[in-house]
């Protein structure tokens, strides 16, 4: 290594104002240690991005800023985006100015510790560091299960996707560049990052317990992230409804067989409790397949309108402000 890189780490905030300045000040304690390792340059720093928040969020990164403008820098969106946009607002913003860059939540629960195996990882010529959690013990049994069944169902279905990997990972600014050339608008960033390929390597580490504040993922936005992955790169659901519609064919050829055996036999039966199960039964599955094929056809009606994925309002630099669409 002739000399240190430059690593920024981008960081989504959304109602933060509880850990932010925890995390501001770990997240210093750690560069300061990289930079005197000189495994980073003293030209690295920390981007919040402001993905909307209506707390105090804003006006904490603003005033991490002004304080410590060399160190930290502050994105902020124009209105909420969702964690995922938040997230590649950051990384296009900085793509041409950092060498290296990793993703972590503002909560504190990814380990920052992990960075310098992330880092000296990246020296050793891997373009993506994917940080994976070693155990969910901190998990209630319901999130594990959940979670576990997400990423073998994303396995099942074809995604590419990193067994108990979020989104707190390494990046160069190669892959940063590549990433670019993703145009979709329903972003899955764990599922867009292997497609990039390169090199790459695992990180593991204990996930901790929130420091403070809760979590905003609800149980609803889980599941419209999971139905946004599924949907996003495989199509195995719409091919399920074709082999579906197979099944039940080759069922009613045999239930109408089996209908005029018993009519020509004279064991014919009326029965209206039958023949109503067999009615929701089947509307049952029509509306399901439906629903599947319209969660297919909101995404491409998304995909072609072409907005912005998030609109950039301010860009707090120690190089000024600037100011971008995306």
């Amino acid at each position: 290594m002739d000399s240190p890189e430059i690593l920024y780490t981008v960081v989504p905030c959304y109602n933060e104002q509880e850990v932010l300045r925890q995390t501001a000040d770990q997240l210093k304690a750690k560069y300061m240690a990289l930079i005197s390792e000189k495994l980073i340059s003293p030209d690295s720093r920390i981007v919040f991005v402001n993905d909307g928040s209506s707390d105090q969020t804003w006006n904490i990164i603003k005033e991490l800023h002004n304080t410590q403008p060399k160190l930290f820098s502050g994105i902020d969106l124009a209105r909420n985006n969702g964690h995922q946009n938040a997230v590649l607002a950051g990384l296009m913003t900085i793509k041409d100015i950092c060498d290296m860059c990793i993703t972590m939540d503002a909560d504190l629960q990814d380990d920052i510790n992990a960075v310098d195996e992330m880092v000296k990882k990246y020296y050793d010529g891997n373009q993506v560091v994917y940080g994976v959690r070693s155990a969910r013990d901190n998990d209630s049994f319901f999130k594990k299960f959940t979670a576990e069944s997400f990423y073998r169902l994303m396995k099942t279905m074809g995604a590419n996707v990193v067994y108990n990997h979020g989104d707190f990972r390494l990046m160069s600014k190669r892959v940063l560049h590549e990433l670019e050339g993703f145009r979709e608008v329903n972003l899955f960033l764990r599922g867009m990052i292997p497609l990039i390929g390169f090199q790459s390597c695992k990180v593991y580490y204990e996930r901790r317990e929130r420091a403070t504040g809760r979590s905003k993922y609800s149980l609803r936005k889980m599941l419209s992230f999971a139905m946004n992955g599924i949907t996003s790169f495989s199509t195995k659901p719409l091919r399920l409804i074709t082999a579906l519609g197979l099944i039940m064919s080759a069922v009613s050829v045999i239930a109408f067989v089996w209908a005029f055996i018993t009519k020509i036999a004279g064991f014919t039966v009326h029965g209206w409790s039958s023949t109503m199960c067999s009615i929701w039964l089947i509307g049952g599955l029509q509306l399901f397949c439906l629903g599947i094929i319209g969660e297919y056809i909101g995404r491409i009606y998304a995909e072609v309108k072409q907005r912005p994925r998030y609109i950039i309002a301010e860009f707090l630099n120690d190089k000024g402000k600037k100011n971008n669409d995306k």
